[in-house]
């Protein structure tokens, strides 16, 4: 058997086995079980686990590896995955009359203007010599980490509730959504008061601000009110309805709570949250794109394919291209450490991240009405 004989084997394999999981419960991404542990209750079950187990976290050194590879499997694929997506049929999104003309301008900022803004700052400070102005971008970076994280966990929980029929009016919504900002500034206002000396990222230093006690503890207290807000709107829903979409209330839970407001609580918890972050991601990532996959090339060979080039691409971006041009090209090591494109890379990708999924994921785009809540393109399994 050739080497190409035994590829095409494998991929199909990895397609067979693909095909398993493309069966849809109703009312489900997947089904109840994989949808609760990918969506958020996974990340309780082990950070639970971790915080009880492993109150003082573990040395680096001894889950360096397993980190290692969820990145590679996991967290950089999901960031990949957006690009796959958000730049398919670009051209049609940006330019074309399928799109309204306000969804269009979105698709242009969020796919030309934010790059080339980005390109240009980081390559301008680099250039200028400033590291510190440099390090703004991971300023940035960690300012809308929370941001995004709230907006994804408030995003699930309505798709879930879609997806069970059981939809919260628009005052509802608008409580989920000043709950999940709100959580996030708190926690933004608390990291950046615990950073009040210079901190290291990827070999850069970047610096925090000062921010004033009666600052931060308006915070807490807004913070706290919306939160029993949001579970007032919960507990009307759930006397109404006698249920409640379950895994979306656990994923918008654990987002704002586990993973913004109280991630601090254990340094393993820290490390292994973006895992859960990607994680609800892919699921919703992988059910859009089997039901955009064309049935010609096969449903669960497409998924793998896409997979599979998610991953490739994820470690081209976060590791192998940004450290060949650190080791071969030359710049002051002394002013900005070994890593310099490595750090750009990482602060490009993840801003842009933020800004392409504002236009992918926001309601009125209508492959989300098309590709996650509407039926895929082969007869149901």
């Amino acid at each position: 058997m050739t080497d190409t004989t035994q590829s095409d084997v494998i991929v199909r394999r990895v397609a067979a086995a693909a095909e398993t999981v493309i069966a849809r419960r109703s009312g489900y991404l997947f089904g109840p079980v994989f949808d609760f542990l990918t969506l958020g209750g996974g990340s309780l079950i082990v950070c639970g686990a971790i915080a009880l187990l492993l109150p003082n976290g573990i040395p680096i050194a001894r889950f360096a590896v397993p980190i290692t590879v969820l990145m590679l499997v996991i967290n950089q694929p999901h960031f990949a995955h957006s690009y796959q997506m958000f730049y398919r049929n670009f051209r049609e999104k940006a330019f074309g009359a399928s799109y309204a003309r306000a969804l269009r301008l979105r698709y242009i900022l969020a796919g030309l203007v934010v790059p080339a803004a980005l390109i240009a700052f980081l390559a301008g400070t680099a250039l200028s010599g400033s590291a510190r102005m440099l390090g703004y971008g991971a300023n940035l970076m960690f300012f809308l980490v929370g941001w995004h994280y709230v907006k994804q966990g408030y995003g699930i929980l309505i798709v879930d509730s879609v997806q069970k029929r059981l939809m919260f009016s628009e005052r509802a919504k608008t409580v989920f959504r000043i709950n999940g900002y709100t959580c996030w500034i708190t926690a933004w206002l608390g990291s950046i008061r615990a950073l009040s000396e210079p901190n290291d990222y990827i070999g850069l230093t970047y610096f925090s601000f000062p921010v004033p006690q009666p600052v931060y503890d308006a915070a807490i207290v807004v913070a706290v009110l919306t939160t029993l807000a949001a579970l007032f709107v919960l507990v009307q829903r759930w006397r109404e309805a006698h249920t409640l979409p379950w895994n979306g209330v656990i994923a918008y839970l654990a987002t704002l709570y586990l993973w913004v407001i109280f991630v601090g609580i254990n340094p393993l918890v820290v490390v292994v949250v973006p895992t859960f972050h990607s994680l609800q991601y892919l699921a919703v990532v992988w059910r859009y794109q089997l039901n955009a996959a064309s049935p010609e090339r096969g449903i669960g060979f497409s998924l793998a394919s896409f997979v599979g080039f998610g991953m490739g691409l994820g470690f081209l971006g976060f590791m192998a291209v940004p450290r060949f041009i650190d080791i071969v090209f030359p710049y002051d090591k002394g002013l900005f450490g070994p890593s310099l494109f490595l750090f750009c890379f990482y602060i490009f990708i993840n801003v842009h991240h933020y800004f392409m999924d504002s236009v992918m994921w926001r309601r009125g785009n209508p492959d989300v009405q098309q590709y996650v809540f509407g039926r895929p393109n082969t007869a149901t399994r």
